[in-house]
């Protein structure tokens, strides 16, 4: 199903990480009919909300990137409200695209949809073959929800509904709350505020020693727009870079950008999390797409970005 560059496309989740930079992405390619609702204007909770949106909107293209998100600590500490959130936003935006005829959606999930012990790198076909990472268990089993009703409703109704799994997402409108945010901008913050206080030390969490996978997001949504004009299979798409580095190797690059010189102390007590977690993108690779931000200048970019919006930066 082609889209068109004056299709109303609606994007949920417009002022996050991914939705931010997806509209980015959708304007500087000559999508001008964006439109997005705010958490005020629109609760993705309320099925009669969204419902009275669609009918008054009738957007022709859907990205569903609103969720809730959050850290390792977030996700341990309520995962109730993490599996209801998102089950919730999850059906009440896609039984409404396909009640309303919206002709293509794009689900956003997440690399943590797939088994703790996956093989690596982790191919699109090791969804469901064993048991998920504890501590994210809850949004993970959302997400999966998500991505196999766009494929049932691909498989009885013909929606042209598709999903991708976007790896570990860093850059501008990242959240910074340490309570809630991930590894990247919660590095940023700590060894920003130490240099800034004349701190002698940054404690970070774990050993450092887990294996992890860093896109910028506005390659990530480059290739989200990349997927809507030129994708329409059933099965989800994995987007990253296919690159690894360790949480101590990513310290150390944080470290040199913000220019902090104290030390790092590592808190072996807390939680490391999946030990390594690399998407094969050779799929991603196969269509004609590849990321162009490394992870050295991203990270660059990344604190550049929260150095000059700190006072409005998600704290």
């Amino acid at each position: 199903m082609d889209i068109q560059k004056s299709d109303k496309i609606y994007v949920a989740g417009h002022r996050g990480l991914v939705g931010s930079a997806i509209v980015r992405s959708l304007k500087r390619q000559g999508y001008q009919n964006v439109i997005g609702r705010t958490h005020s204007e629109l609760d993705l909770l309320d099925q009669a909300a969204v419902r009275a949106f669609f009918e008054q909107e009738k957007p022709e293209v859907v990205v569903l990137a609103a969720a809730k998100v959050g850290g390792i600590n977030a996700n341990n500490t309520a995962p109730a409200d993490f599996a209801y959130d998102n089950m919730q936003i999850q059906c009440n935006v896609i039984k409404c695209s396909h009640d309303y005829q919206v002709k293509k959606l794009l689900f956003l999930g997440s690399t943590c949809i797939y088994p703790k012990l996956a093989p690596q790198p982790i191919p699109e076909d090791a969804l469901l073959t064993g048991p998920l990472e504890e501590t994210n268990e809850a949004y993970a089993i959302a997400k999966i929800a998500g991505l196999e009703m766009c494929k049932f409703f691909k498989r009885q109704y013909g929606d042209h509904f598709i999903s991708c799994m976007p790896t570990n997402l860093y850059g501008p409108y990242d959240n910074y709350d340490l309570q809630g945010s991930h590894v990247l901008p919660a590095m940023i913050r700590k060894f920003h505020e130490a240099k800034i206080s004349g701190a002698d030390h940054v404690e970070l969490w774990g050993t450092g020693k887990p294996l992890r996978e860093f896109l910028y997001v506005d390659d990530m949504a480059d290739a989200c727009v990349y997927l809507l004009e030129h994708y329409d299979g059933e099965q989800h798409v994995n987007i990253g870079t296919g690159k690894e580095i360790t949480i101590k190797e990513l310290a150390g690059l944080v470290q040199r950008a913000v220019g902090y010189e104290g030390r790092i102390v590592w808190n072996s007590e807390m939680p490391d999390g999946t030990p390594r977690k690399l998407t094969d993108v050779t799929k991603l690779h196969e269509m004609g797409f590849m990321h162009k931000v490394e992870l050295e200048e991203g990270v660059k970019m990344a604190y550049d970005w929260f150095r000059e919006n700190v006072s409005e930066a998600r704290m």
